[in-house]
Formats: C-alpha cells, structure tokens, sequence
C-alpha cells in the first residue's frame, strides 16, 4: 500500500472515540463508535467522520483511502506528566522519590547542559512517545534552557501539539543544578517570547516542587504566570509521604501541600499537578474550584512505593484527572500499559476502572486536564488530525484472545491489558503519518509525512 503525501485521506476500519467523562454522563453516553467507520483529514484537520457505507459516496476521487483491517481507530493519547530528560535513566533500581532524584535523576539532568545532547535525547523521546501512540504530553525539561530549545526544536520539525518548560529550582538541589530567582524568570521569559504559540507548542512555567523553589522564585513564577495569561504551571504534588513532611517543615504556616502553590497564587484552569496521591478533602476542593487537573501516574507511583492515587475521590470532588506515565520514574511511555497499571491500582483499593473510562483517561480526560479539548482529545470534526491505529491482531496472544472478545468494551480492555508500543500501528500528527510500524528501519530521525 502506498503512503505517499497527498492532501486529503480517509482511514477505514473500525472507530471509537470518547466524547465525555463516563462518570458525568454514564458510560453509553460516554463514547461514540463505527464498525465500520470513515476517518476523513484534510491540511491538519478532521473534516469528516462515521460510517464508511455514508462518506465514500461522497468522497473526492483524490482521497487516499487507507484499508485498517484488524484495527481499532481512536484519538491520540495524551500524556499528562513525563520527563524528557529522563529516558537516560528510565529503569533505575532500588530507591523511592526523594533518594532516587539525589541518587539518579540529579546526575543525569546534569548532562542537558550540552545541547547536543539534549537534541538527541529529544529525538529518543519524541520517537518513543510517536511509537507509542502519543500524540501530546506536558513535558519536564531540566534547569537549562538548552534542554527546551532542543524540546521545542524537535516537536517543531514533526508539527506536534506538545508543552515543556524550564525546571525553577534556586535551593535544596545540587549546585550543578540550580538557578536563581532571577535567571529562572529570566530565561523563562526568553524561551516563552521564543516558542510559546510557535505552530502548536505550548509553555509551562515548571517549579519542580515546593521544596526546590524559594519565596523569591515562587514569585517570580506567578509573576510569568500572570504576565503570559495562556501559560500553563506544571509541578508536582503530594507524591510521597517523606516529601509530605518536607513541605510540611518547610512552609510551616500553610494548610497543606496544595496551599504552598496557592498562596503564590498559582492554581488555575491551566495548572497541571502530578501525582496528587496523598490529598486532604480540602485539596481536593481547591483543585476543584480553582480548575486545576492532576495527572495520574500509576506505573510510577507504584515503581517508587508512593501510594495509590484515589481516582473515584477526584471524581466526586469533579477534579480534572488526566493520564501520565512520568518517565523515568515510571517504567514505560505507552499509555496502554499504563492503563493496564491502572485498572490494578483501582483493584487494590476495591474500585473499577471500565474500559470506556481509560478511554476517556488517555483521551479527551487529558486533553480536558490541559484546556484543548477544543482541538485534540476527540474525533470531532474540525478538530486537529491527531490520531493512532490500534493493531489487535499485533502480538500472536492478541490475535488469539480478541476471537473470543464478543463486545467493544471486551476489546478494549484487552488491548489496555495485553498491549505495548507493538500494537501501534499508525501514529497520525496534524493529518501527518509520523509513526508507521512496519516501515522500513532507517536510523535517521522520522520526518512526517507531509498531506
């Protein structure tokens, strides 16, 4: 089958996509699916979908059809929580948070100094997330703008919608690490004025967490906030028990975790915080009023023993939830394996996670969490052209446990629990091919396909 450039395609085979939160409109509602569905993109966008019996009469004699027999298609995942820079030391043994950052991340964010070296890390990381079906993520960059520049300048070349920022942290770090108030602000306003808003990349003002920030770059941050309303804050919170303490002794006049962040003034309908495993009813509330999302990160969380994240109390207390696999700390950067984690840190605390629910999670949920649900998330036409083609039949087990899947929701969870990056057929950016599994190798970076 050829897949040369052209500007308009329609995808064939079966589809689904969320197109609301299961746990405000039930699960029925919740989805919209097509046996036998027609996926039509044109310039970067979505200009039709549904059944394939109603479209291709109508369809211009120009379309690249492209046959997905065996296949599932849906939207592109979204991650809400990884670290570039961490997929040098994804994998590390033997430590929880606050030893592992000191024993393995410290060292290794060292070397994003170099700008040649965090441009091929970026090219590594961008390859893996477009391997695995992930079409957008908020991303850590290190303490060095370098390491955003070189971000920015790979996602730039493949057109994606991705958001990075610059690490803030003036203290409590080694010194080969830190900034200072200053320079952080300062080479923060540069890389905003520089990339932000530049094709479809987005900025995140970045403290790493409370304890690696001082008054003066809380401030500081909050000042960028306020100076660049579109921006978004992406830090962490209430990960780790140890950590909790830290805070605690730390900042001894506020509430809780939560409240450092809020007295800075720095929870929003664009503020993003990971983890968010161990929350007060009144964190809950703030998170919930102020429009700010946590992003749920189980194979981390579970890889550093730091708890299990309560994702039916986010719900009821309507708090955004998006998915993140938080590379390095987390294990893998597919979203289907981390549904698979998942759906068990919901068993362990005797709650369920349908298959309709992960769905909405590495969809439309992240996309809510992030503000774009307006142009990613879905299938919706008008919508950008971001999307990826499910194999069912990827792996021999696969193949053989789906001819007794008799329902979608069986399908589903199936690919959620058995399947990896092997069953990423197609990853589709901007209505660009930029993953095709059985491509021919080629050791040089991807370039998309241009439509």
């Amino acid at each position: 089958m050829s897949l040369a450039p052209s500007s308009l395609r329609a995808w064939r085979g079966p589809i689904v996509h969320s197109v609301a939160d299961p746990a405000e409109v039930g699960l029925e509602a919740s989805y919209e699916y097509f046996a036998d569905g027609l996926l039509i993109t044109e310039h970067g966008r979505i200009t039709g979908l549904g059944p394939a019996e109603t479209l291709l009469p109508d369809l211009r004699q120009d379309a690249e059809v492209i046959a997905c027999p065996n296949a599932l298609i849906t939207a592109g995942f979204v991650d809400t929580h990884i670290h570039y820079p961490q997929t040098d030391m994804i994998a590390s043994y033997g430590e929880q948070l606050l030893d592992w950052l000191n024993n393995y991340t410290f060292p290794a964010e060292q070397r994003f100094a170099d700008s040649e070296h965090a441009a091929q890390t970026a090219n590594v990381f961008l390859n893996e997330l477009l391997r695995n079906g992930t079409t957008t993520a908020l991303v850590f960059g290190t303490v060095h703008a370098a390491s955003v520049d070189a971000f920015f300048a790979e996602a730039a070349a493949r057109d994606l919608r991705m958001i990075c920022g610059k690490v803030l942290m003036d203290r409590n770090a080694p010194e080969y690490l830190l900034d200072t108030a200053e320079s952080g602000y300062n080479d923060s306003k540069a890389l905003i004025e520089r990339w932000h808003g530049k094709g479809r990349l987005h900025y995140a003002v970045t403290p790493r967490f409370a304890p690696t920030s001082s008054h003066e770059q809380m401030t500081l941050a909050a000042k960028l906030l306020h100076e660049y309303p579109d921006l978004y804050l992406h830090t962490h919170l209430s990960e780790n028990k140890k950590e909790i303490e830290w805070v605690q002794a730390l900042f001894p006049e506020s509430r809780h975790y939560l409240d450092v962040y809020d007295r800075y003034q720095l929870l929003s309908e664009r503020s993003v915080f990971a983890h968010g495993i161990h929350l007060c009813d009144h964190e809950y509330e703030r998170l919930a009023e102020t429009g700010s999302a946590l992003a749920f990160c189980p194979t981390s969380n579970l890889f550093l023993g730091s708890g299990l994240f309560n994702l039916p109390k986010a719900e009821a207390h309507g708090v955004n939830v998006g998915l993140g696999t938080d590379v390095g700390a987390g294990t893998s950067f597919s979203i289907l394996e981390t549904l698979n984690e998942a759906y068990k840190v919901m068993q362990l605390q005797g709650a369920k996670l349908h298959p309709f629910k992960s769905l909405y999670l590495a969809t439309l949920g992240g996309a809510r969490a992030l503000r774009l649900d307006d142009r990613i998330g879905s299938l919706a036409v008008g919508k950008d052209a971001d999307f990826v083609v499910l194999d069912s039949h990827a792996t021999p087990l696969l193949a053989h446990r789906m001819q007794y899947a008799t329902s979608l929701e069986e399908r589903l969870f199936v690919l959620m629990t058995l399947g990896d990056d092997r069953a990423v057929r197609y990853t589709v950016a901007a209505g660009n091919i930029v993953h095709e599994r059985d491509a021919a190798p080629d050791n040089r970076p991807p370039k998309p396909t241009s439509i």
